[in-house]
């Protein structure tokens, strides 16, 4: 524990509020007005030159289909495109389509059954062939194939058939009353794929499909010339995207790998790259490194939690092939909710975020912190750190340390925990302060770190993904796009749990399962009624959160920098932070 841990202080964060937009009401939202061109040669298709992005988790796809890490997600929306997007106000605005869907414009049903979509005239892939509802009818087919793993799948929850129709028309429908039916097909994280490259993917041949994954055929700004796995990505800008005077830059290079401090040195004080993301770093030392006047800070909030799983699986390596899994059996004590609960009593939030955040995060005690509409206040108690608590409470559950080593023991097992993450200054201050904490009320925790392009890479082969989940407690951020979270908080399903039949893809990282918590998923699903949805979506984070199988942190704003010479950058957490690079531009000198 550095010196610098201990001499922080608690300070209060200024609450931030969301507000939920909702479209079933009748008024579509507004048609994305692009940046207007001009005669000035830097707003025309190449005119700025090259573009320098510096992600410093380095993608190992471009198939978002193929890994939950948002490194993929993102970089993959340089691409691949949906047919609608979420601004950096949380707005819904057509993408691909001509305008968004409601019950008023007749583009959702009455019965809330189905969706219709028009797809956008002259809209075509890269390779100039059109796109038409026969890509997203593979899309979808790709997605839910049974003999496949898709780490999005939970965005065709309750979608028994995508058909196309007169014209460009798309009709998605459901197998109950959807009031939000804007999931399939919207967001960074739902894109379309190009049926005729992906024809041969379906099912478990969709990992081996290796060209398609790493250089997919798009409708986006700019097309890949160069992937190189965990490094970089080189491409240019697309001849056949449907606005003729963009994007504006000629071509980029999306640079992985190193850690956030070399990142945000990148651009705030060496100028090497144009853009970084995802600046985890010291709050003291980014404002240091702004304050030469090189760049830009931006920061932008949404739903991103940092959050600590806890496996509900046994993640024994005697285990072989059973060690997290539901058919290897119960951790042997992590499952007691008591023991979650003391483990969450003990942490200082407020702490965590003066360290490592600053204005750039906020403590909650919710996975689901916004939308305002859907933040339940059930579980505020965890704000205040309590130790003494923590202690009295594991005492009166007879969870002690019987033989004086200062570990605790449950039903002869020490509370021993493997605690792991990606590698990062941050994360790994985190782990050092909880790591202490855990050890005032007598568990023990080893520390891990793993290489962020292997933890959040979705290679079903490592042992060291994110959801392979080859520990006992694992701490990292993720959030959904747009403002309704019926299809995030269905991340938790049973049916999502992880495993080798589903090629380790699946959103429920910790292995929570619950009938009750399944019954709520499908009780949103049949739900119109915004305060009742509201009041859903609470029970289910609160059904969660209780449960200890998680244990939230921080409410992160997504924190990133760009030079000062780069404009148009409009920052969404609520989507791909570079939904809008088509409009990004260098501003003359």
């Amino acid at each position: 524990m550095t010196q610098r841990l201990v001499e922080h202080t608690n300070k209060e964060r200024k609450t931030r509020t969301m507000k939920l937009r909702h479209i079933l009401a009748g008024t579509a939202a507004a048609v994305l007005v692009p940046l207007a061109a001009t005669a000035d040669a830097h707003l025309t298709r190449g005119g700025s030159g090259h573009l320098n992005i510096i992600y410093w988790q380095a993608p190992s796809t471009l198939n978002p289909y193929l890994s939950g890490g948002t490194k993929e997600v993102e970089s993959a929306s340089l691409i691949l495109e949906s047919l609608a997007r979420f601004d950096e106000n949380g707005e819904m605005v057509p993408w691909l389509a001509t305008e968004i869907p409601t019950v008023e414009n007749g583009g959702v049903s009455e019965d809330l059954t189905s969706i219709t979509w028009t797809i956008a005239d002259g809209v075509t892939w890269s390779d100039g062939s059109p796109l038409t509802a026969e890509d997203f009818i593979f899309t979808w087919e790709y997605c839910t194939h049974p003999e496949g793993g898709c780490a999005q799948s939970s965005y065709f929850d309750g979608v028994t058939s995508v058909e196309g129709g007169d014209g460009n028309s798309l009709t998605v429908t459901f197998d109950a009353p959807t009031p939000f039916p804007y999931t399939a097909f919207v967001g960074a994280e739902s894109p379309v794929l190009q049926a005729a490259q992906f024809a041969d993917c379906l099912g478990a041949r969709a990992p081996e499909c290796t060209e398609a994954n790493f250089g997919p055929i798009g409708t986006g700004p700019f097309v890949v010339t160069d992937f190189r796995p965990n490094d970089v990505i080189e491409l240019v800008a697309n001849e056949n995207f449907r606005f003729p005077d963009r994007p504006y830059f000629a071509s980029v290079t999306f640079k992985g790998g190193g850690d956030a401090a070399a990142a945000a040195r990148s651009v705030l004080e060496t100028g090497e790259f144009d853009y970084a993301w995802n600046l985890q770093i010291d709050p003291t030392i980014l404002s240091e490194m702004e304050a030469q006047g090189n760049g830009t800070v931006v920061t932008a909030f949404g739903t991103s939690v940092e959050r600590i799983h806890v496996n509900m699986t046994n993640p024994d390596p005697a285990l072989g092939d059973l060690r997290s899994t539901v058919e290897g059996g119960p951790h042997p004590f992590l499952t007691n909710p008591v023991i979650g609960q003391a483990m969450s009593m003990a942490i200082d939030r407020s702490l965590i975020v003066e360290i490592g955040y600053g204005a750039g995060g906020q403590p909650t005690c919710n996975v689901l912190p916004a939308p305002e509409a859907y933040a339940s206040t059930a579980n505020d108690d965890c704000l205040v750190q309590d130790i003494p608590g923590a202690i009295a409470l594991l005492d009166e559950a007879g969870i002690v340390d019987s033989d004086g080593d200062g570990i605790r023991e449950y039903e002869g097992t020490p509370l021993r925990v493997l605690y792991q993450t990606s590698t990062n200054a941050v994360r790994q201050d985190t782990q050092a302060l909880v790591k202490q904490w855990w050890a005032e009320i007598g568990i023990d925790a080893e520390l891990r770190n793993i290489d962020a392009s292997v933890f959040f890479g979705g290679d079903p082969a490592s042992p060291d993904t994110f959801q392979k989940f080859y520990a006992d407690v694992e701490m990292y951020t993720n959030n959904f796009a747009g403002v309704d979270p019926q299809a995030y908080m269905a991340n938790w399903a049973c049916s999502e749990i992880p495993g080798p039949n589903t090629q380790w893809q699946g959103s429920n990282i910790q292995r929570f399962c619950s009938e009750e918590y399944d019954a709520l998923i499908d009780e949103m699903a049949q739900t119109a009624d915004l305060a009742e949805r509201g009041r859903i979506a609470m029970a289910q984070n609160d059904m969660l959160v209780q449960s200890y199988s998680i244990i939230p942190l921080v409410h992160r704003g997504g924190v990133s920098a760009h030079a000062n010479s780069l404009g148009g950058v409009r920052m969404s957490d609520w989507d791909s932070e570079l939904w809008n690079i088509m409009d990004w531009y260098r501003i003359p000198e």
